[in-house]
């Protein structure tokens, strides 16, 4: 027996009915949502935006508050009106003769950059080395550089204190960033996992061209880990711009004006303060403490994008 054949008329039927079965998913697809789906997610990105508008007040409000503190008299410091009673613009001029303002700015910024950029230079070369280098017991010394994370910086004090004493450099900023030579086991892993996710056949090629190992670090590596490095940079100044225990340990027998930034100004507090004889003028404290976070205002806007970029291209990495 031989099988049916179909009639002319089946297979026009049949595919105008798969036709018509594919147009109506194609209609029932273009469909408008339903009518109460729309409110929702309308009432949703209100809601959204309400949150992020009072978390953004709540972030802004101490710097509005210590900006409107900079404009008023003495007697009007604390009086928690963010729209002062009395305006003094003198005051950013008095603060000046008051306080040696510029040279603490000036020491802050020479020991930030300096603590930032050798931080970076030499966490970068040993994250660069577990990364591209196989050699015995590479995990396990890397295991040995994450491991100081967990000491608590109470533990590593004296030893540093009683080290920078006998090596002669206590009353100067050197133990400041004199450290930082050495790396830093945080940064290190976090340029360690992006060197890993360089392609290592770049590598290779520079190698077979006859590239030295700090020539593949210098001109391969460091340039396409510059988000990476400059994450590190904005991440260290910042840590050393408000360093005060530091200063506090190793510049604090010295002379005024070469106290850093945070040191100055919680000088500045004890030099106004009525119990210390001072006459409470703490509007010079205000206007010297948000002059001094200009900077890092500045260097965050200029490294936003750095700073963001690198981030991104982390998560990508996994």
């Amino acid at each position: 027996m031989t099988a049916t054949q179909p009639t002319s008329g089946t297979m026009p039927v049949a595919a105008q009915a798969a036709g018509q079965a594919l147009a109506g998913e194609s209609v029932a697809e273009r469909r408008p949502p339903n009518r109460w789906y729309r409110p929702k997610r309308v009432v949703g990105k209100v809601l959204l935006w309400i949150a992020l508008t009072a978390f953004s007040l709540l972030f802004l409000y101490p710097f509005v508050w210590l900006l409107s503190a900079s404009f008023k008299p003495r007697g009007e410091v604390f009086d928690n009106k963010l729209i002062p009673d009395t305006v003094l613009p003198g005051n950013y001029v008095e603060v000046f003769d008051q306080l040696p303002l510029l040279s603490w700015m000036g020491n802050s910024v020479l020991i930030a950059v300096l603590a930032a950029l050798f931080v970076a230079l030499s966490s970068s070369a040993v994250a660069f080395g577990f990364a591209y280098f196989k050699f015995p017991l590479r995990n396990f010394l890397f295991g040995l550089v994450l491991a100081t994370m967990m000491l608590p910086g109470a533990v590593t004090l004296i030893p540093q204190y009683l080290i920078w004493k006998n090596l002669g450099f206590l009353g100067t900023n050197v133990p400041l960033w004199g450290a930082n030579l050495f790396g830093s086991a945080f940064y290190i892993f976090l340029q360690r996992q992006f060197f890993l996710g360089l392609p290592r056949e770049l590598f290779e090629a520079a190698r077979v061209d006859g590239a030295s190992y700090f020539g593949l670090f210098r001109r391969i590596a460091m340039p396409l880990a510059i988000p990476s490095f400059i994450i590190v940079f904005l991440f260290e100044f910042q840590s050393s711009w408000n360093n005060l225990q530091a200063a506090l340990i190793y510049l604090n027998a010295g002379s005024v004006e070469g106290f850093t930034v945070p040191l100055g100004i919680a000088y500045a507090m004890t030099k106004y303060s009525p119990t210390n004889g001072g006459q409470g003028d703490y509007q010079y404290v205000m206007v010297a403490s948000l002059l001094v976070t200009l900077p890092m205002l500045v260097l965050f806007a200029f490294g936003q994008r750095y700073f963001i970029e690198g981030v991104a291209t982390t998560g990508r990495k996994g």
